[in-house]
């Protein structure tokens, strides 16, 4: 389908409303790239599929030293907190492909996506089978899972946890589909709380 030029914003396009976040976390091989295809292939209306590893793709590379590359990738980081804010302030549903593996990761989405309704998802994997896929799909650092593993859930709450090893990418979106459809999220809330944020009126 093509649009022609010089249209004007349609009534439809100002919804007055955020759109919503679905925010997947989880290690390096647990399937949420997968399992976000599957998301959006079955939900209804125009979402979109914002991962993380996408925004570390398209920087320019360079020769990199630890001290040099740390705020680089520290920003980058956190200019796509805030382009999935963007998308969503704009009325666009997002599902959100995340490793929230620090604790600063997690603090700035609090602060940065309040305002916005986001139903958190926990992908849950277990090393074994996280090792395998590295070696298997032969594009991952090797380790890089094993490094994850005991950080990315640190904060244990989410709205809805999947089982990626167990369940196939449809079973896992399945499931999320019908938390989606139940009582409003409310993970990031009581997170916030945790974490002693102030609610903002």
């Amino acid at each position: 389908m093509s649009i022609a030029a010089n249209h004007e914003l349609t009534p439809q396009t100002n919804t007055g409303r955020p759109g919503r976040l679905i925010l997947l976390n989880g290690t390096s091989s647990s399937g949420k790239s997968s399992i976000a295809e599957e998301l959006l292939a079955t939900l209804d209306g125009a979402w979109f599929h914002l991962a993380i590893d996408r925004f570390h793709s398209v920087r320019a590379r360079r020769d990199w030293t630890e001290e040099t590359f740390l705020p680089v990738f520290q920003r980058t980081v956190l200019g796509f907190h805030r382009a999935v804010a963007g998308m969503a302030a704009a009325g666009n549903d997002v599902v959100v492909d995340h490793i929230l593996g620090e604790r600063w990761r997690l603090e700035d989405c609090l602060t940065v996506f309040d305002g916005l309704p986001v139903l958190f998802v926990g992908v849950r994997c277990s090393l074994p089978e996280l090792e395998r896929r590295e070696r298997e799909r032969g594009n991952r650092t090797i380790g890089r899972a094993a490094v994850q593993f005991p950080l990315v859930h640190q904060h244990g709450k989410y709205d809805v946890e999947v089982d990626s090893e167990h369940n196939t990418p449809a079973e896992c979106a399945a499931l999320i589909r019908d938390r989606l459809g139940q009582a409003p999220p409310a993970a990031f809330d009581e997170l916030r709380s945790a974490h002693g944020f102030l609610a903002v009126d």
